[in-house]
Formats: C-alpha cells, structure tokens, sequence
C-alpha cells in the first residue's frame, strides 16, 4: 500500500483545493509513464450516514487529458459566459453568524443540524441521480 501512495505521490506535480460550501474540489496535474501532464478534477463532498452515525466523504473524479484541454476550456468558458450573461447580479449568500453561540447550545441542536444537512444533501443526491437517470435514458 505504501509503495502504491508513494508512486501517486510521484506523479503529482501541481495541486490546488477549492472549497466551495460543502464541498472541496481538487485540481491535481499528474504525469502518465510516458511522460505527459493530465488533470484530475476531484469533487468531494461530506456525507453523512444514517446507519453508522459517522460522515463520510463522496468523491467523484474526472480525467482529462493534454488533446481535450481547448475543447474543455471552449466549453467550460461559454457555459460561465451564459450563467453570467443570464443572471449578471446573482443573490448574496450571507454566512452563517457563529459568534454568539453558548457552549451549551452545541449539545442536541449539533445533532439536529448535522441530520438536517445529512437530509438535504440526501435529496440533493436523489435529484442528481434521476438527472443521471433520465440523461442516460436518451
């Protein structure tokens, strides 16, 4: 196991996180065997399962490579450019305000936000899986 993460480690020659709400994304620049750079996109999200109790972490990856560069700078930049151009002054999100809160208020209501996040990022799950189902439908 040591041998396989020192490798990955190897071929690791850039790295840089996002975090973005409740999740973190990962843009790392490997090189292959032969020699020539790629990019993996890692999206992880914190979990949190219901049987166990405990979070987890979700991570999904996507690979690209040195030929699809252009076409996925093209393509991600058109896709910013309409968001943009469709709503140019987007709501503010406000954070939420930690600084007034007692000790004794991280007791049970902790949990209750823990399992409401836990519930919400469920649906959120659920609404991306019948995205995907009905993507692969077509």
């Amino acid at each position: 196991m040591d041998e396989l993460k020192s490798s990955n480690q190897q071929n690791e020659l850039f790295s840089k996180a996002v975090r973005a709400g409740k999740r973190t994304y990962f843009f790392d620049v490997k090189e292959t065997r032969a020699g020539d750079n790629y990019l993996t996109i890692t999206e992880s999200k914190k979990r949190f399962n219901q049987q166990t109790g405990k979070f987890y972490y979700e991570k999904h990856k996507l690979f690209l490579y040195r030929e699809d560069f252009d076409k996925f700078k093209d393509a991600l930049q058109e896709s910013f450019d309409y968001i943009i151009e469709r709503n140019p002054n987007p709501p503010e999100r406000k954070p939420k305000d930690f600084s007034n809160i007692e000790f004794e208020d991280l007791g049970d209501s902790t949990k209750k936000d823990e399992s409401q996040e836990a519930k919400d990022d469920s649906a959120e799950e659920d609404k991306s899986t019948d995205e995907n189902k009905e993507d692969s439908s077509e």
